[in-house]
């Protein structure tokens, strides 16, 4: 009896350390629990060091041709080097572009130097239009420019549109100044509403000159809509190539253009026989106003001195060569169909290089790029440079 008295009373203290030890073991589980939580709080509310890298990759559009002008289209990435201040470069990406999304803009010289020859660049822009615009992917703008720049259609797929804005293009009527008779309040030329040019009527009235706002021109459709827009980007002047009353000056024009990484394709249409006297230059003053997200530009003076027998064929060159757009003349054996035929057929048929710069402080501003085939044969067509940004 005492045997068994003693037994339950070991039984006992065991059970009775067994429960400690289980106790003290859970609230060591929760310690290291709780010990953990704040742990992983802490890191929580530590700030976070990540490591970004700003990889500033330069892409080039290119068309290649060979001695006799055909174009090429069959070179790969080994077939080409490229430089940047003269210093070689490593191309990383390389395709052929022939079926990338293309943004338009077709820009007409609507002065009194090409009132004869107007009906023609309309009825050729048509049709270059309907041969260029996939609605799914291609969009354009139609901008005239004579002694202000005015945006006709803004960026759009619409054949219709494009078709209803080239109607609208008319030289302007002359402006008159107003020295004796019919009603004071009425300053004549200007537009009389729903874009129809203005009759001039009156009695007594003087003719005052025109305008040519070109690189007005150039510089706004690149510095307001052309900027926006992402791919291949380019621009199709129709003009003289005289600048007469801008407020920007040819240089600026150039680097507007390329700051929007848009490519200039000038046709060259002067009408030597309808354009024998001189123009005088002209200023409308006056803010900006109209719609479209551009409205118009009135010529306010040059501020830039320019000379006064300019040479618009020279002119177009440079803005086409340092854009990497190419400059035609309409003449007898080159019509402006044959010419929008030769642009449609670079545009879809152009080789996009890509390279990162060896110099990643290089800064920014101007950089000159060289874009060279290694088949001396061949020759390469693509913009001079580009601006770099801070």
């Amino acid at each position: 009896m005492h045997l068994k008295r003693s037994c339950g009373f070991g039984v006992v203290i065991l059970a009775l350390m067994s429960l400690i030890m289980w106790a003290l073991a859970s609230l060591a589980q929760s310690t290291a629990k709780d010990s953990a939580a704040k742990t992983g709080a802490d890191h929580a509310n530590q700030p976070v060091t990540t490591l970004s890298v700003k990889v500033n990759v330069v892409n080039v559009l290119a068309t290649v041709r060979d001695k006799h002008g055909k174009i090429v289209n069959t070179l790969g990435k080994d077939d080409f080097t490229i430089s940047e201040d003269g210093r070689p470069q490593s191309i990383h990406y390389f395709t052929r572009e022939s079926d990338l999304p293309l943004t338009l803009g077709l820009m007409v010289d609507t002065s009194m130097s090409q009132r004869r020859v107007l009906e023609q660049e309309r009825s050729a822009s048509h049709g270059f239009l309907d041969q260029m615009m996939r609605g799914d992917k291609d969009k354009a703008f139609v901008i005239h420019f004579d002694r202000e720049v005015e945006l006709l259609q803004d960026l759009t797929n619409s054949n219709e549109k494009l078709e209803a804005a080239l109607g609208k293009l008319t030289t302007p009527q002359p402006q008159f100044k107003q020295t004796g008779g019919g009603d004071p309040n009425d300053q004549g030329g200007g537009r009389d509403g729903d874009d129809n040019r203005g009759s001039g009527r009156g009695q007594g009235r003087h003719h005052m000159g025109g305008g040519t706002l070109l690189y007005d021109a150039i510089y706004l459709a690149s510095d307001e809509l052309m900027k926006k827009q992402q791919g291949r980007k380019a621009l199709i002047v129709l003009s003289d190539g005289v600048d007469r009353g801008s407020k920007e000056s040819l240089e600026t024009a150039i680097a507007t253009a390329q700051k929007a990484d848009t490519a200039v394709y000038s046709i060259l249409y002067k009408d030597d026989e309808g354009n024998g006297e001189r123009r005088g230059g002209f200023g409308m003053g006056g803010p900006w106003g109209g719609g479209g997200g551009m409205g118009r530009r009135g010529g306010g003076g040059p501020r830039y001195p320019q000379e006064q027998r300019s040479d618009g064929k020279k002119i177009l060159a440079r803005i086409s060569q340092e854009t990497g757009g190419r400059m035609f003349e309409v003449s007898k054996k080159l019509t402006v169909d044959q010419i929008y035929a030769q642009i449609e057929e670079e545009l879809r048929n152009q080789y996009s290089v890509g390279y990162t710069p060896d110099r990643a402080n290089a800064g920014g501003g101007y950089h000159k790029i060289q874009l060279v085939a290694k088949r001396k044969d061949l020759i390469v067509q693509t913009r001079d440079g580009y601006y770099a940004t801070e």
